[in-house]
């Protein structure tokens, strides 16, 4: 449990970097723009592009945001001696798992556009230290997951 909360907190503080610095540089015809994710989102819903903009929210700020609580939420479940609803929380893990993967779609759009358009001196296209730092959270979120193990949920119900 120890190794999962540290990988949380970890990621917790690297969401930080991820949300205020640029994900990505775009330039074109020699006028640069960065861009956050937020601003992506912005963005998209000025262009009218509802659908693009709800998928990266959901993703990438909704998706981390709500695996980070349910994890902390697991982790201070299994350190608690109270009994809490293990059902509940075992499914909670299996949906935190399962969704956690999700997260990873702004990172692969970025690195798709970066090796893509990459047209010399008309428009090109970098990804920025936020990428990095998104990337780490995500990777950090699911070894987190992986490294909770749900029988710390049951060994208080067996103790009793």
């Amino acid at each position: 449990m120890q190794i999962s909360f540290s990988l949380l907190l970890t990621a917790a503080l690297l969401y930080i970097p991820a949300n205020i610095y640029p994900i990505m540089s775009t330039e074109l015809l020699g006028d640069k723009t960065e861009s956050t994710i937020i601003g992506g989102v912005i963005l998209f819903i000025e262009h009218e592009s509802y659908f693009i903009a709800a998928v990266i929210f959901i993703a990438s700020i909704i998706v981390p945001i709500a695996k980070m609580f349910a994890l902390a939420l697991l982790c201070y479940s299994a350190s608690r001696a109270d009994r809490i609803k293990q059902y509940e929380l075992t499914n909670l893990y299996r949906i935190t798992e399962f969704i956690g993967k999700w997260s990873m779609v702004d990172v692969f759009v970025v690195a798709i556009l970066v090796a893509l358009i990459q047209l010399g001196g008309v428009m090109s296209i970098e990804a920025g230290i936020a990428a990095t730092a998104f990337a780490a959270v995500v990777i950090l979120t699911m070894i987190s997951a992986h490294q909770f193990d749900t029988r710390l949920l049951w060994d208080r119900v067996d103790e009793e």
